[in-house]
């Protein structure tokens, strides 16, 4: 789905409006921060700072490949 996305004045910055239907599919309210990311295809919005997912993902990786030790000290 694409949205054309008009600029506009807010105080003394400029900004966008997101619609309704955009905000619930992204989980989003009044207040909650939203991330923006160069990307080779252009800039994407996410709702989660693709930073902190990178980590989670290491996170996770570093548990699948210690997986047999974590078991082992658990017990």
């Amino acid at each position: 789905m694409h949205y054309a996305l008009k600029l506009t004045q807010i105080g003394n910055s400029v900004g966008v409006i997101l619609p309704k239907d955009a905000l619930a599919r992204m989980k989003l309210e009044k207040g909650d921060m939203v991330f923006m990311t160069d990307t080779p295809e252009g800039y994407q919005l996410a709702p989660y700072n693709p930073d902190v997912a990178e980590q989670i993902e290491a996170g996770r990786a570093f548990m699948r490949d210690f997986r047999d030790t974590f078991h082992a000290l658990a017990k």
